[in-house]
This record gives structure tokens, sequence and C-alpha cells, in this order.
């Protein structure tokens, strides 16, 4: 059994969201689910980053370091792209961590230290033509991030659809899902125990 903390994309704590995590949980897994935007939910992407820009990025961030104060340090930390940035950092920054599994983005390593934390094996996935993950640098960080570290993988889907693990929404892949779903969990069994 692994704990993980899984961050929101910029949609909110949709109920894609949710049953993912249930995905995880009925694999065994203890998921917790932060709620970085206080129960608010976005019909668009442009809403929803919107928002996270009227917030701020780095309260975004605040927000979920906040979320797993309380939480044992042995964490994997996953977050569906906006959530990619406080699931990337506490990966990085926070002793003890297990694993990140960052979905539809990635950030530079540099954002958050100067290198990859040793033993911390990473998961990156997203499709191959969508605009944002491909199109805005988030491919070509998570290229970096495997050709520096040890204990990295990059998984490239075919399709432009940025949320296609979301099953709540319109952009949902079920094929590409299902593979996410598998290439998780199989992520997941191999850091148990450290």
């Amino acid at each position: 059994m692994a704990e993980v903390v899984l961050f929101h994309h910029a949609l909110g704590l949709t109920k894609g969201i949710m049953q993912f995590a249930d995905e995880l949980r009925g694999a065994g897994h203890v998921v917790h689910t932060p709620d970085l935007f206080d129960g608010r939910t976005f019909e668009t992407v442009h809403e929803g980053v919107a928002y996270a820009e009227q917030i701020g990025f780095g309260e975004i961030i605040e927000r979920g370091v906040r979320a797993v104060g309380g939480l044992p340090v042995e964490l994997v930390y996953a977050g569906f792209s906006l959530g990619v940035l406080p699931a990337q950092m506490l990966a990085q920054t926070r002793a003890g961590a297990h694993g990140a599994l960052l979905f539809y983005s990635c950030v530079p390593v540099s954002e958050f230290g100067s290198v990859w934390p040793d033993g911390v094996p990473v998961q990156v996935h997203g499709m191959d033509a969508d605009p944002i993950f491909a199109g805005e640098g988030d491919l070509d960080a998570a290229r970096a991030l495997v050709d520096s570290t040890a204990g990295a993988e990059l998984f490239l889907y075919p399709g432009d659809q940025h949320y296609f693990a979301d099953s709540s929404l319109p952009s949902y892949d079920a094929e590409a899902a299902a593979l996410l779903l598998h290439r998780t969990l199989a992520f997941l069994g191999s850091t148990q125990g450290g």
C-alpha cells in the first residue's frame, strides 16, 4: 500500500478526479484529495486558470504544502496539470517522498531546486500532440528530467487532449486513461516500502 496525495487540475476537484482517486483506493492505496479551490469547479480551462491566477500560483503551492502538513512524509505526490505545481515541489523538497506522478504537466526541476532528489522515482504522463503539454514547454521539461534522473520515466500517449484521464470531461480518452491507470498502479506498487 502506498499513501498518495493527489492534487486536482484547473477545473477543480471534479467527479473524474474523485473517480481516479477511488480507482487507486480500490487497489489498496490510501489517497488524499485536497481541494485547492475551496469547493469551486470550473467548466473551462480558461476559467480555472483565471481563478488560479487570481489567487496566485504561489498560493496554490502553499495550499498544497498546508494540505500535507499533518500527513506522514512517506508520500507519493501526484498532480494533474495545475496540481503538478504542488506535487512536484513537494516531491523535490519535502524529505521522505516515495515518488511523484506528474500528469499532463512538468516544470523544469530548477523551479524547485537544482536537481531531482536521489531515490525519488517519478513518472510524467501526457499526450504527444497536446498543445499545452507538448507546446508550452512541459514535454521539454519532462525529457530533461528523464535525461538527468535515474528512476524517471516519460509516457507519451497519442492524441491532443489535455485532461484525457478525467472521465467527467469531454476530453476523456478511455484507452489512454486505462493505460495511464495501469502504469500508475504499477508505479505505486513499486514504491511500497520505500
